[in-house]
């Protein structure tokens, strides 16, 4: 990082809630933030990808989608052609619950259950009636988050 000195360790973390701005609007993760332009989150690191390395993993299929208000650190990777395989800076536990997962562990549980591409397709809701999904802080009894339950396991002795 360009604050970072490697003869002084304290103070050299990039620390805090940061702004990310979207780069494109054909992102995983951009989708199931709402299509929202921009996220904040938090931040707790020392280190991020080289500059000077991006065009590389873009060579092999990485789009970095996210970065930040400045456009020099690059803050969120997907990988294409893959059912769910992205990369943040942040630290989405932070604001993860139990009953509300943040938008990227969100995306991991659809995709392992095997509905990303369903909810992606339903503009990111469950059902119709589904609030859960919605940008406001609450959630709502009423969502569907039956639909994300695996089918049940079967015994084949």
């Amino acid at each position: 990082m360009p604050e970072h000195n490697p003869g002084q360790m304290g103070g050299t973390m990039r620390l805090g809630k940061r702004r990310t701005i979207f780069t494109t609007g054909n992102s995983v993760l951009r989708k199931l933030y709402g299509d929202a332009e921009y996220v904040e989150e938090r931040h707790r690191h020392r280190f991020e990808v080289n500059p000077e390395l991006k065009r590389h993993f873009e060579d092999q299929g990485f789009r970095f989608v996210g970065q930040d208000v400045e456009g020099e650190r690059m803050e969120i990777i997907e990988l294409e052609d893959h059912p769910y395989f992205v990369g943040v800076q942040y630290h989405p536990e932070f604001t993860s619950r139990p009953i509300k997962p943040s938008p990227p562990y969100l995306g991991l549980l659809l995709a392992a259950a095997g509905k990303l591409q369903s909810y992606l397709q339903k503009g990111c809701r469950l059902s119709p009636r589904d609030m859960y999904s919605d940008r406001s802080s609450s959630s709502s009894p009423d969502s569907e988050i039956a639909e994300l339950r695996f089918p049940p396991v079967t015994d084949s002795a």
